[in-house]
C-alpha cells in the first residue's frame, strides 16, 4: 500500500483514540455550551429583576413627591376650612364670596383624594405616636387614660401610612394628689 492510501484509510476509519478524543471534545463543547446557557438565562433574570426593582422605585419617588406637595398644600386647605366656618356670621354679599371659597375648598379636597390621600378622624379614638401628635394633656376620671378628647388639627394618611399626625388633646388619668385633692373636697362637702 502506498502511504496515501495508507492515510485515506485512517481519515475514514478514525483509530479508537480519535473517536474518543472527539467525543470528550464534543463532551466538553456540550458542558460550556449548557454553562453559557446558564449564565445567559440568570443574566435575563437578573435583568428583569433589575428592571422591576427600577420601575417600582420610580413609582414609590413620584408618590412620596406628591405626598409632599400635598402635604404642604394640607395647611392652607384648613387655614380656609376654618374661615369658612364662620360664614353664618357674614352679610349676604360676604356668604356669596364664601360660596365660592367653599367650591375652591372642595376642589383642592378633591385633588387630595384623587392621589389616595384622606383625613382621618381621632376624636374619641386611642391616642396612636405613629398617627397623633399630643399638643395638650389633660387630666380627667370622665374618660381612659390615653382618649383623644379634641382635635385641633386633622390628620391624613396615605394607605396605612400617616402622611400628617393629627394634633391632638389627650386624656390622662389624675395624679395621685390630683385624686387626694378630689376626694378631700368630696368629703368636706
Amino acid at each position: 500500500m502506498t502511504r496515501e492510501k495508507v492515510e485515506n484509510q485512517k481519515e475514514e476509519n478514525p483509530s479508537l483514540e480519535e473517536i474518543q478524543e472527539k467525543a470528550a471534545g464534543s463532551t466538553n463543547l456540550e458542558k460550556q455550551l449548557e454553562e453559557y446557557k446558564d449564565k445567559y438565562f440568570r443574566l435575563l433574570a437578573e435583568m428583569e429583576n433589575a428592571r422591576r426593582r427600577m420601575q417600582k422605585e420610580k413609582q414609590e419617588m413620584n408618590r412620596f413627591a406628591v405626598e409632599n406637595v400635598i402635604t404642604e398644600i394640607l395647611l392652607p386647605i384648613d387655614t380656609l376650612e376654618k374661615a369658612l366656618h364662620c360664614t353664618d356670621q357674614m352679610s349676604p354679599e360676604t356668604r356669596s364670596w364664601a360660596t365660592g371659597f367653599q367650591m375652591i375648598l372642595s376642589q383642592f379636597k378633591e385633588i387630595v383624594m384623587n392621589h389616595g390621600i384622606v383625613a382621618f378622624s381621632s376624636v374619641g379614638e386611642k391616642f396612636d405616636p405613629h398617627r397623633h401628635e399630643a399638643v395638650e394633656v389633660v387630666e380627667t376620671k370622665d374618660h381612659p387614660e390615653g382618649t383623644i378628647l379634641q382635635e385641633f388639627v386633622k390628620g391624613y394618611k396615605s394607605g396605612d401610612r400617616t402622611i400628617r399626625a393629627a394634633r391632638v388633646k389627650v386624656a390622662k388619668a389624675p395624679s395621685e394628689e390630683e385624686k387626694n385633692k378630689v376626694n378631700n373636697k368630696e368629703n368636706i362637702s
